[in-house]
């Protein structure tokens, strides 16, 4: 039976009647009544209403991701009916940040760069590659809907999808998409920006992710690394601020490991708890305006920042605002990068000039300059990498009749997502020898068991080692600081988790 007659105008009265009903959420009565499919394949989901789902590119998600989007679904067209295999990118693609979606709009390009390489640069190897873009929603709240998705991907002979890149936030929703995609579904997958320590395999749990592989270092690497960078660092002169807050893998980690490199600091850490969403100021300003004068009178000359980019932010205003008159260095994770590209830090980079001012300093997932032409560095990492990435980049960025428009790979986030692409299309080509034309999932997955010494990933980012957990063996860190001047970070060195560069075979000790 039709409980309201169909056509236009009845459609409106009806939406005249549910706004009547919700007031001035009429319009949201509208969309949760009447909404359709996005596209093929992307649906509506969720409070917001957003589109959902997977596409070769006849879908735009977001209009800051239009023009790298068209350069997708021309190339995937290019490699229509030549037995493609397919690598989807799955990180969330619509955000209220501005400072996200710039983000989001960097690891895209990063994974056309690697789908455009493999497929024009890499002296016609098969099988070619359909790169896919994958959307689980803010927070990756809708993580299962597309996981499923690209579970049916991955058994349709016509899609060939063979591995999963991106995972770019280590919070509960990743490990929980990551543990569906790897162990339920057996779909190989290779996380990019992700860097808690929690989320990958270890001598302990060797098989919690099968099918997992890691490209950038972990917070613990990170950390040692920057140990060894700045090794006259004393702990009684640090001091920890850590966010509290439950639910967020990389908090957790980095926690863990700024305290251990704090142990004997004469003060106990000084805590906070943000806001579900990381991205929401709260009222933490009055938090941090309360802390300052502790800090001004501990030792602490060092202080260890444990999270996220928005409440360093609120942290670095209310310490450039202290009446002490003490300098400080503020050491935190990679997720710092995204002061960078934070519009409301663009007016605020003056908090780290006052008074004795403020060195901030983090390890980048990856820097232009650690493998530059300035770079003395005998292994770890290849020129010769970057600057194919480099030169990519401005090609398809500005040279193009249809660019993807400018690229910057400052902050890192181009470079770790294109090795992340690069590392699983070498899993895939590599086991696509002899009479295999299109390895099965399993055989991806055994391929990262292939990826160090010689059949390394020379990645743009420096050397990919996997060891047999799937993680990057002594991976080179990028050491960076804040420049207030330039407003950019200014690269400062490279480090290692080991505390020295890797062999010339990058050999991975037993």
């Amino acid at each position: 039976m039709t409980l309201w007659p169909a056509g236009p105008l009845n459609r409106a009265l009806l939406t005249a009647a549910v706004a009547i009903v919700l007031g001035t959420g009429g319009y949201v009565g509208y969309d949760y009544w009447f909404a359709e499919d996005c596209a093929p394949g992307v649906a509506k989901h969720g409070p917001k209403h957003e589109c959902v789902g997977v596409t070769d590119g006849s879908f735009v998600f977001a209009p800051s991701l239009k023009q790298v989007t068209e350069r997708i679904k021309a190339e995937n067209d290019s490699v229509a009916g030549k037995s493609p295999a397919t690598v989807a990118l799955m990180i969330p693609m619509i955000s209220d940040a501005p400072a996200e979606r710039r983000e989001y709009v960097e690891q895209v390009q990063g994974a056309y760069l690697a789908q455009y390489r493999a497929n024009h640069q890499a002296n016609n190897k098969q099988p070619p590659i359909r790169l896919v873009l994958a959307n689980p929603g803010r927070g990756y709240k809708e993580w299962r809907t597309v996981a499923d998705q690209l579970a049916q991907a991955a058994s349709d002979k016509k899609q060939n999808l063979r591995a999963v890149a991106g995972i770019n936030i280590s919070i509960t929703e990743t490990e929980e998409a990551v543990r569906y995609l790897t162990k339920e579904k057996g779909i190989p997958v290779v996380a990019g920006p992700m860097t808690a320590d929690d989320i990958k395999n270890t001598e302990a749990d060797e098989y919690r992710y099968p099918g997992l592989a890691r490209v950038a270092p972990g917070n613990t690497d990170q950390a040692d690394a920057l140990a060894s960078y700045g090794a006259d660092i004393k702990p009684e002169e640090t001091l920890v601020v850590e966010d509290v807050r439950e639910g967020d893998n990389y908090l957790t980690s980095l926690r863990q490991t700024f305290q251990k490199l704090a142990k004997g600091a004469p003060n106990a850490p000084e805590t906070f708890r943000s806001p579900p969403d990381f991205n929401d100021e709260g009222n933490l300003a009055n938090d941090f305006h309360q802390m300052v004068p502790d800090i001004c009178t501990s030792a602490a000359k060092t202080v260890y920042f444990a999270g996220r980019p928005v409440q360093l932010r609120q942290f670095l205003v209310e310490l450039g605002d202290r009446t002490c008159n003490k300098p400080y260095t503020v050491i935190s994770g990679s997720h710092a990068s995204t002061l960078t590209v934070d519009e409301k830090f663009a007016d605020q980079w003056d908090a780290l000039t006052k008074g004795a001012g403020i060195t901030v300093r983090y390890a980048a997932l990856a820097h232009p300059g650690a493998w530059g032409d300035d770079s003395t560095a005998a292994t770890g990492g290849s020129k010769a990498a970057l600057k194919e990435l480099t030169d990519l980049a401005q090609k398809l960025g500005t040279k193009e009749p249809d660019s993807m428009g400018s690229v910057d790979l400052s902050d890192g986030r181009v470079i770790i997502t294109y090795d992340a692409v690069t590392t699983a299309v070498a899993g895939i080509r590599n086991n696509a020898v002899g009479d295999v034309k299109m390895p099965s999932l399993s055989d991806v997955t055994a391929g990262w068991l292939r990826l160090h010494g010689n059949n390394r990933v020379e990645g743009a980012s420096g050397w990919i080692c996997l060891d047999k957990y799937g993680n990057p063996y002594n991976k080179t860190v990028s050491i960076v600081h804040l420049n207030p001047v330039k407003k950019t970070a200014d690269f400062d060195g490279i480090a290692w988790p080991a505390g020295r560069a890797p062999d010339a075979n990058c050999s991975i000790p037993n």
